[in-house]
């Protein structure tokens, strides 16, 4: 089985592939104090409440946007699977020519959505990732990763109101009953979700301008259900993406990993 990590600035979502079957996924929050063994610990503790044991991991892959937790996560999986993970960075083969300025400065995590992304949607595709930011990204008929954007995610716009102003509070993330806020909950549940929606549409229209208008919408991250609800600008809706294209990048240079049992179903848990 294969351990798949990916590192955020705000959740680290794990999740273990029979063969290509997703068999089970977690999300942990994200702490760069926690010692590898404290994560080692959790991580190996909540695994068997899904009937998975240490023993049956024989790979892992990870990405990382956080880099202090980079080096955790590869001693955990030396340390409690007893295994070298496959760390996705310059120098990884993912089958994507990037044509970003600086080929280095792009994120793990979006070329491993993108190659998710085109082998899973075809291109052109446009990914947009609801994370810690709002990410973007776009990738050619050809499989080419051509840039992105990256705007301020939901959380961290209403932490910067809370943090920032004197009256505003924490509200649910739910969408209002109507645009125009009668009060003050609704009018920041209308200008964070409603606002999200309308930078989404916006953004997708401009990126299919510049692909053509046949590039098909994903979405992934914690938010996209909420947003997906808003709006028909998704093609699909894939939570699992950076998981499965971690998969994907494992079997390119590692070849496939092994399976405990025939696995016919493809994707999905």
């Amino acid at each position: 089985m294969l351990l798949a990590i990916d590192i955020g600035n705000t959740n680290i979502t794990l999740g273990v592939f029979d063969g290509q079957r997703l068999r089970s996924t977690w999300r942990l929050a994200t702490d760069s104090r926690r010692l590898p063994d404290e994560y080692g610990l959790l991580v190996s503790s909540i695994l068997p409440l899904k009937g998975i044991n240490a023993e049956d991991i024989t790979g892992a892959c990870l990405c990382s946007g956080v880099p202090t937790l980079t080096s955790t996560f590869e001693e955990v999986c030396k340390s409690y699977f007893k295994v070298s993970p496959l760390t996705v960075s310059a120098g990884v083969k993912t089958g994507v020519h990037i044509l970003y300025d600086s080929p280095r400065d792009v994120g793990a995590d979006r070329i491993v959505d993108a190659v998710a992304a085109f082998q899973l949607y075809g291109g052109p595709v446009i990914i947009v990732d609801f994370g810690t930011a709002t990410v973007f990204d776009a990738v050619s008929r050809d499989g080419e990763y051509l840039g992105g954007a990256i705007a301020p995610g939901i959380n961290v716009a209403a932490e910067a109101l809370f943090l920032s102003t004197s009256m505003l509070r924490r509200v649910e993330l739910t969408p209002p009953k109507s645009a125009i806020g009668r009060n003050t909950v609704a009018a920041l549940q209308s200008g964070l979700l409603l606002g999200q929606v309308g930078l989404v549409e916006g953004m997708v229209r401009r990126f299919k301008d510049e692909m053509g208008q046949d590039a098909r919408v994903v979405a992934t991250g914690g938010l996209a259900a909420v947003i997906a609800r808003e709006t028909e600008t998704f093609d699909a809706i894939n939570p699992d993406l950076t998981l499965i294209g971690l998969r994907i990048v494992h079997e390119m240079n590692m070849g496939p990993p092994s399976t405990s049992q025939a696995t016919s179903q493809g994707e999905g848990g």
